[in-house]
């Protein structure tokens, strides 16, 4: 599967965006398909996980704030941030999980398939 992630931009602190994510060959409805996020000199940090039976789970810090999203029929997955902080601010990459990891859905190395990363940038 190949995954083209966008929607990112610029974005004043307690603003929203919503970044896609665009699957090509098998359904998103077949992965685990996952949001994570990396900061200039961090490491790669887990933010949301839309698990193929429909549950979904969250990094902490982003609780409340962001939601995530499937659309089958777009075959797309979606991430819905409201109340950007500027420590939100990290290059946000989508991925899929082939094998549907119940355990370590937020280990980057879970993942298979990853789409190339759309910048997003809040402003104080």
């Amino acid at each position: 599967v190949q995954l083209q992630a966008s929607g990112g931009g610029l974005v004043q602190a307690g603003g929203s965006l919503r970044l896609s994510c665009a699957a090509s060959g098998r359904t998103v409805g077949s992965y685990n398909m996952g949001w994570f996020r990396q900061a200039p000199g961090k490491e790669r940090d887990f933010i949301a996980v839309f698990w193929g039976s429909g549950r979904t789970a969250y990094a902490d810090s982003v609780k409340g704030r962001f939601t995530i999203s499937r659309d089958n029929a777009q075959n797309t997955v979606y991430l819905q941030m409201d109340s950007l902080k500027p420590e939100d601010t990290a290059v946000y990459y989508c991925a899929a999980d082939r094998r549907g990891s119940r355990t370590y859905y937020y280990n980057p190395g879970t993942y298979d398939y990853w789409g190339q990363g759309t910048l997003v940038t809040v402003s104080s």
